[in-house]
């Protein structure tokens, strides 16, 4: 099964994440197919804190990939940013 997860790097207490697609049974920062964001919590731009390829993550999703609760929410974040960013 191919899943849309969080793969956490950074320094301790200093997370930074990358949204990977990859198969469920790999590590959780071991191999994976394709990178379609990242995640900086840490960020003290809002800008530079949530970058998604919303394309990439919708065709994966087409395809059968499962987002994780995580990630689910983090896209949603990034559309409403888009819906914002447009109508603007």
């Amino acid at each position: 099964m191919v899943v849309i997860r969080l793969s956490r790097g950074g320094a301790k207490k200093r997370p930074f994440y990358q949204v990977l697609v990859a198969n469920k049974a790999d590590a959780r920062d071991g191999r994976f197919i394709e990178c379609v964001g990242y995640y900086n919590p840490m960020a003290t731009k809002e800008a530079d804190k949530l970058n998604l390829k919303l394309e990439r993550i919708t065709h994966w999703v087409s395809q059968g990939a499962q987002p994780s609760d995580r990630v689910r929410y983090l896209v949603k974040q990034a559309q409403k940013a888009a819906v914002v960013v447009d109508a603007a």
